[in-house]
């Protein structure tokens, strides 16, 4: 079963398509093929156009990796047979290791197989027309091997950290889920219990009022039921809260003195009070966020700013650490939740090294929503 499924295994998505690095590195293979065939007089021609025709394999490499394979290693096996003579291989031929690599990497378990067989074969015709003894067929099979067992380790670390910020992703919705809900949760448990209190007094009403109040219990009713299941199933399994998590009016309280860490200023300019719950929780999740990364990442940084501006249709955050200049080395788990959080209110947010020193976190989310 495990061979069947490795079999039935699509290509990585997306394969990225060929670009003008690719052409460069193939450009260079061929004059460092020229300088050795100035450096070594006594290769043949046939060995020097081999290795410069074989560099435009390194272009397709990835959108035809078996192709490529096939090609390369199966006209290095017939050409000895064809000719009846050896043709020496260059040095600079080494970068056809990189086509093992790339189907490995690239290709789909089907090309995948048949490369190896095809490589297995390869080789096999080479040793039998006596061009390559027994011991460099099997150094060159454990160093093909070597090399494509690297590919395929890069391509289940690349899907296994494309799960990873799925699940963060996933989380955040769920988080974003939960806060919606405890938000309207509130009004439609008012909308109940003010229905029930007008079905108290219905007698000094009219009818009219009285069936208007039964179809508002009702409804309300149902909405939090079906609410109440969807978070159930949500939460796996975990009971209802109607309580919201922290929000904007927290965020003071990440406020922390000297003497205590690192110390971090918050600064507020608007009305907290008149932002959404959602909005607000999401606020102060990620500003909570971006201070954790600044306490444990920041280098000689003195202080952790927080910034917050409430403006007619906008709020803004911005995190901001003094530190050492910062270098960039892509979102974790972190930036990518919260990049989630905020996309997911249409809202934009900024991270990466400041030009004054330390990294900044900006935020923009539209009141609208």
């Amino acid at each position: 079963m495990l061979g069947l499924s490795f079999w039935r295994e699509p290509r990585p998505a997306p394969v990225p398509r060929h670009g003008r690095r690719d052409y460069l590195l193939a450009a260079a293979l061929v004059v460092l093929t020229a300088v050795e065939g100035l450096l070594r007089p006594a290769l043949p021609i046939a060995s020097l156009l081999l290795s410069a025709g074989f560099t435009a394999t390194l272009v397709w490499r990835r959108r035809w990796p078996l192709a490529m394979v096939l090609l390369s290693f199966g006209v290095g096996a017939l050409v000895p047979l064809l000719t009846r003579d050896a043709v020496p291989e260059t040095y600079t031929m080494i970068y056809l290791l990189l086509l093992p690599y790339s189907v490995a990497r690239w290709g789909s378990g089907r090309e995948i197989v048949l490369a190896a067989v095809a490589v297995l074969g390869c080789l096999g015709l080479s040793a039998l027309a006596g061009s390559t003894g027994a011991a460099d067929s099997l150094g060159g099979l454990a160093v093909v091997s070597a090399v494509a067992a690297a590919g395929l380790a890069r391509r289940y670390r690349v899907r296994a950290r494309a799960r990873e910020l799925d699940q963060v992703r996933l989380l955040e919705r769920e988080r974003l889920a939960r806060d919606l809900h405890d938000t309207v949760a509130h009004h439609v448990s008012a909308m109940a219990i003010r229905a029930q209190a007008g079905l108290a007094i219905a007698p000094t009403r009219p009818e009219a009022a009285i069936e208007a109040l039964r179809v508002i219990e009702a409804e309300a009713s149902r909405a939090l039921a079906e609410m109440r299941a969807m978070v159930r199933v949500l939460r796996e399994g975990e009971p209802a809260e109607y309580t919201p998590d922290q929000g904007a009016g927290d965020l003071r309280g990440l406020a922390r003195p000297a003497g205590a860490g690192l110390p971090v200023q918050v600064r507020v300019d608007g009305d907290l009070s008149a932002l959404p719950t959602a909005l607000g929780g999401a606020l102060f999740r990620m500003a909570q966020e971006s201070v954790t990364n600044a306490q444990r990442h920041a280098r000689q940084a003195t202080r952790v700013e927080v910034r917050v501006s409430v403006d007619e249709d906008v709020v803004r955050l911005r995190v901001g650490d003094d530190g050492a200049p910062a270098r960039d080395t892509g979102r974790g788990y972190g930036l990518t939740g919260m990049d989630e959080r905020a996309r997911l209110l249409d809202g934009v947010l900024r991270a990466g090294p400041d030009p004054a020193g330390g990294w900044t976190v900006a935020v923009e989310l539209p009141l609208a929503r």
